[in-house]
């Protein structure tokens, strides 16, 4: 029942409607079962009425509308039947809609919230209405329990593994085998003890950053405009905060109404640049449902340290609660970790389908034992006893913890390389991959961008490009330059985005925040900017010379639209001192920011231009200017931005470098080598991802860009994708050609600017797709039948969003692949837990974004953390055949024994399960990790045939070896071979003491054969504490069977061999030498070798590869006509794909 919640409700419950359940079966996306218990809260407790789903006539009747608070409107006629009805699962809350007939999830605030009712309807609540929300919402708390050793020692002992070592343990020590039975309960004691210490570390560290959302305290207005300083335990969605002015760390998701805020939320993404967040009155669209995952520039995460805030005036900085406790994106952070995605690994699956398998035959042997002792006539007990022996030893108890070995040493490898793992079991799961996403900046390049050039314009034409942005004329493109950033300064340091920073930077201007310097404008305003040669206005007014002289140059930045992801733009509206006007500055993709410009103001060859610094890898930014005339400041800041963002005038371009990191392209080479497949999965501009892929080599020179732009249906119009090549760049940009041309001139007069592929008529194989986010959107809704083929040949996926990043690694691993996701962490966060393998890179030893995290902010953590997969891999593999093989070895010996009614002695046992099994399990893992990846993967099921082939050869190899030493001693002349008298415990036998010292070779060399060397883990020879164990134990047990000292035949309980037997212990030796020969013979020169492989294809047959990638990648490459480059694609109603030629 334990194991089996569904079974206990089944068997104690009567189904009925969900409308009146008491307790709810629940089954989760990952097929597994929860049993939770519903919760009522009666109506007049003070639950607020829109919670109690009052339908139409109850409201006539006296309910009330959802507008009403729970104590008005009233009838306590129909109240008492009213019921707020809910249960918990996972941390998370869901009640019951009566109108939906069902329960729902309750997040925080109503999902179809406007941004405008955010602001215009959330003014408050009452001390009491807040106290009753309380009760609906929950407290605002994010409690991590940390449990008790006894509960922990609890849930443990009852995992079926632990159950089985119990039972066993108990059974060794009433069999009286009590030293191995003791050796068992130390490792069983010992492994509880890492486990309850490894659970309670994690436990406490999740609890102790839970703690502060717990224990602050929060001021919040209450409808009365009266502010009141609560518990933030106390919080509920709705109220409204004020946010203090030296920061604070928050404790609740809440959205930014008035004044900004420069937060760090590095413990949530990674992301160590603090980034500022503004209030939701600067967003344009007023209409928009607010959605805490869009509007992420205007929400301030729980988790997140505000660091400082800003203000106007004396105006608070406030912000309304939108969720609390786990909902909060800190707690469903943490609700990842308490609740992981199970593990759907195929290794782990067929390793309980094998002891499933051994069970099963542990069940035929133990009715054998059970015939072989009724026969001999023993007591009950004693059949009871052999039969439960049989089956410990058919099934070893100790399996489970022997295959992990592989993966603790692998986890300590990794620590020491920088890299460390909160989920040991996906290192196995690391060594099958084939694929590899990586994000683009700050993983394969450099995490800021390089200021590189500006590309002035005037009087509609392309000027020479600028290389110091301090030599630029003071005008309207340095002033844009100097002011249409969201900066800020830290403790005398500018923190901000890189990009603003480094364009800031260039300018060498200096940015000032408010102060007393600042008066001279209408009113306080945020920053104000200037040339370093310019003096403030405060240095002008103390002296009175210079202000005869010189006028001070000083630019306010009156108001801020924020960068939106959806307009790909930032503007600001700022006020030169001494101005009669306000300027507005825009910034964003080029594409965007000419959309907005008129015509006029565009050079000619704008796209030409643009194309010639994008194609390179530049990161490009346009920069715009607007004239606003009688503008007052009042207005400017109640204003929409789309009021604003029009009729703008064109200034130029600014030109940024992202260059790669060192490391980036000699570890993408060594991928490519090992045959795994590389993906770039980036928000950036498709130019520049395509550029730097060429440049970091995951698109070779040579390799032909196909870029696939789709268009979404309009009317009766259909959607469409339009297939076309990609330019390569032939020539490196300078500021200035040998020439004397500029980059920033028309790129028909470059010579040599560009190199058009001239391709034949059929595409070859090696293409690359290119896709940018909204096709993949487009793309993903109305092609699905093109979508696994895109999958398959895109290695470039551009302009992609945090959500759309997950889709492109669900969707990769729905055609087959086992998918790693390479990421800083900042917008990757989805990916990298949607992947089988994450990796964050992050200073942090550990980060809760990913199962992996990486303290070198390079991209060599990948092929370390794949070698270290595949080398814990081919362990576990080994160490599971040879655990297999000891059981069987020893399940053939008993059961020949039992034939003459004896056994091993208990030092037999004792040396075989303790000595040999047990160093020999710890040390296989000890070997390290090959130093190269080949393009071969290691075998990743259990059941596939050359791994069942290996195992089932070996049984036979090894029981025909006992059986031919058990036939050669029954024809030995003097040798009488007869069963023990019935009643006797005779161990010292001429058959026990030759099945023995003959089985004691065979469980060394076995493991000698499965500890597999290159090419995923280093040469057998190189794991010395395993290689000079097995000599040892090579060693002695040579001397037990050749020359056994009395005091080793006494001890072990051997069987005195007379010196005349000599001959018949070297032909025992003959056997061991072929049963050796024989099994190296089979895995070296059948199952390591092709030709088992070739025999398998032969019987198989098969047309199609088993992988669903293999069999779509085999149908590509045979159609030469796919992609229609040239050629538009419509879909159709037949699943087909109509091109018409464009």
């Amino acid at each position: 029942m334990y194991w089996k919640p569904e079974w206990k409700l089944r068997l104690t419950q009567t189904p009925c409607h969900l409308s009146r359940a008491n307790t709810v079966l629940l089954k989760d996306v990952y097929d597994r079962y929860q049993v939770s218990h519903v919760h009522r809260v009666a109506a007049h407790e003070g639950i607020p009425v829109e919670f109690l789903n009052i339908t139409e006539v109850e409201k006539e009747n006296g309910y009330g509308s959802a507008s009403d608070s729970a104590n008005d409107g009233f009838d306590d006629k129909y109240a008492s039947k009213a019921v707020f009805r809910y249960f918990m699962i996972y941390n998370y809350r869901y009640y019951w809609s009566k109108t939906k007939n069902t329960f729902l999830p309750l997040w925080g605030l109503d999902p179809s919230t406007s941004c405008a009712q955010l602001v215009e309807n959330y003014t408050g609540y009452s001390d009491e209405e807040q106290k009753n929300r309380l009760k609906v919402f929950g407290d605002n708390t994010v409690e991590v329990e940390v449990p008790s050793p006894l509960k922990i020692l609890v849930d443990e002992v009852l995992n079926p593994f632990y159950v089985f070592q119990l039972l066993s343990t108990i059974f060794w020590f009433v069999d009286e085998y009590t030293p191995y039975a003791v050796w068992i309960a130390i490792i069983s004691t010992g492994s509880l003890l890492v486990s309850l210490y490894e659970t309670r570390k994690q436990r406490k560290v999740l609890h102790d950053m839970a703690l502060s959302s717990n224990t602050a305290e929060v001021t919040v207005i209450r409808n009365t405009g009266e502010r009141e300083v609560v518990w933030a335990s106390m919080l509920v969605p709705g109220d409204v905060i004020v946010m203090p002015i030296r920061g604070c760390h928050m404790c609740c998701d809440a959205v930014l109404t008035a004044g900004n805020c420069i937060v760090n939320e590095s413990v949530l993404t990674g992301e160590s640049t603090p980034v500022t967040k503004n209030p939701i009155t600067a967003h344009h669209e007023d209409d928009e449902p607010y959605n805490p995952d869009v509007h992420r520039r205007f929400t301030v995460f729980a988790g997140s340290e505000v660091i400082q805030t800003r203000y106007y005036e004396n105006m608070d900085v406030t912000a309304i609660v939108v969720r609390t406790g786990f909902s909060t994106l800190k707690g469903e952070l943490l609700n990842s970790i308490l609740f992981p995605k199970p593990m759907d690994f195929k290794f782990y699956q067929d390793a309980f389908k094998f002891v499933l398998a051994m069970a099963v035959i542990a069940m035929f042997g133990m009715v054998y034992g059970i015939y072989a002792q009724i026969i001999d006539g023993q007591q009950v007990e004693e059949v009871i006893l052999r039969a439960i022996d049989i089956i410990t030893i058919a099934v070893p108890p100790s399996l489970p913890a022997a295959m992990t070995v592989g993966t603790i040493y692998a986890q300590s490898r990794l620590k020491k390389e920088g890299i460390f793992c909160i989920s040991p079991p996906r290192i196995n799961v690391s060594g099958k991959l084939k694929l590899f996403c990586f994000d683009k900046t700050g993983t394969l390049t450099e995490e800021g961008l390089d200021f590189w050039g500006v590309v002035p314009v005037l009087e509609s034409h392309f000027q020479n490009v600028v290389t110091a942005a301090d030599m630029l004329p003071r005008g309207l493109l340095l002033s844009a330059m100097a002011t249409c950033h969201s900066l800020t300064e830290v403790e005398g340091q500018i923190v901000g985005e890189p990009l603003d920073v480094q364009m800031f930077c260039a300018t060498k201007w200096i940015l000032e925040e408010p102060g007393q310097d600042t008066v001279d404008y209408d009113t306080l305003v945020p920053t104000v900017v200037r040339p370093p040669d310019s003096p403030t206005a405060a240095q002008l007014a103390a002296d009175s010379e210079l202000l005869l002289f010189q006028v001070p140059h000083e630019v306010g930045i009156v108001r801020q639209f924020p960068f939106s992801s959806n307009l790909q733009l930032m503007s600001v509206i700022t006020r030169t001192l001494g101005s009669s006007h306000m300027d507005l500055f825009t910034k964003g993709a080029p594409e965007r920011v000419i959309a907005l410009c008129v015509d006029k103001s565009v050079p000619d060859n704008f796209l030409d231009v643009l194309e010639q610094y994008t194609v390179r890898g530049f990161r490009v930014i346009a920069l715009a200017h607007k004239k606003l005339k009688k503008l007052p400041w009042h207005q400017a800041q109640r204003i929409k931005r789309n009021q604003l963002e029009f009729e703008l005038t064109f200034l130029g371009l600014l030109v940024m470098q992202n260059t790669l990191k060192p490391a980036t392209a000699p570890v993408i080479s060594e991928l490519k080598k090992a045959n795994i497949r590389l993906v770039m999965v980036t928000g950036d501009n498709m130019q520049t991802a395509i550029s730097v892929a060429r440049d970091c080599g995951m698109v070779a020179p040579d390799d032909y860009v196909i870029i696939a732009t789709a268009t979404g249906p309009e009317g009766d119009k259909a959607a469409s994708v339009y297939w076309e090549y990609a330019v390569t760049p032939a020539v490196e940009l300078s500021s200035e050609s040998e020439s004397g041309t500029s980059p920033g001139q028309d790129p028909e007069k470059l010579p040599n600017s560009y190199q058009y592929l001239l391709v034949e008529e059929n595409i070859a194989p090696n293409y690359h797709i290119v896709i940018g986010g909204k096709s993949w959107t487009i793309i993903r809704d109305n092609f699905p039948d093109l979508l696994p083929k895109i999958m398959i040949k895109s290695t470039i996926f551009s302009r992609m969003s945090p959500e759309q990043k997950v889709q492109v690694v669900e969707e990769l691993q729905d055609v087959g692949y086992i998918v790693g996701m390479c990421g800083d962490g900042a917008n990757d966060c989805g990916a990298l837990k949607a992947a089988h393998t994450g990796i964050a890179l992050s200073e942090t030893e550990a980060s809760v974004a990913s199962p992996f995290t990486s303290k070198i902010p390079n991209i060599t953590c990948v092929p370390n953390l794949i070698r270290e997969g595949r080398c814990a891999l081919v362990t576990s593999f080994g160490i599971f055949k040879y655990m297999a093989l000891y059981s069987f070895i020893q399940f053939t010996s008993v059961l020949i024994l039992y034939a003459y009614n004896t056994n091993f002695s208990t030092m037999m046992f004792l040396y075989i399960d303790l000595v040999i099994t047990t160093i020999v399990a710890v040390f296989m893992g000890y070997t390290k990790s090959f130093h190269k990846l080949v393009a071969k993967r290691p075998s990743g099921s259990l059941v596939g045939i050359p791994t069942l082939f290996s195992v089932i050869s070996q049984i036979f190899v090894q029981a025909a070896t006992q059986l031919g030493v058990y036939l050669f001693l029954l024809v030995q002349p003097g040798i009488i071979v007869e069963p023990v008298p019935k009643g006797e415990e005779n161990y010292v036998t001429w058959i026990t003491t030759a099945v023995f010292t003959v089985s004691n070779f065979q469980y060394i060399f076995l493991a000698a054969l499965f500890s597999k060397g290159p090419p995923f883990r280093k040469p057998f020879y190189t794991n010395y504490l395993l290689l000079l164990s097995l000599l040892l134990l090579s060693g002695y047990s040579l001397v037990m069977l050749l020359w056994p000292p009395l005091l080793i035949q006494s001890f072990m309980e051997l069987y005195p061999m007379p010196d005349s037997y000599m001959p018949f212990r070297m032909m025992l030796l003959g056997f061991v030498v072929g049963n050796c020969l024989v099994s190296l013979a089979i895995e070296v020169v059948i199952v390591d070798s092709k030709l088992l492989k070739k025999l398998i294809r032969m019987c198989k047959k098969k047309k199609r590869p088993k992988n669903r990638y293999k069999a779509i990648e085999q149908e590509l490459n045979a159609d030469s006509n796919w992609p229609p480059v040239g050629e538009v694609t419509y879909p159709t109603l037949t699943s087909e794909s109509v091109n018409r030629h464009s």
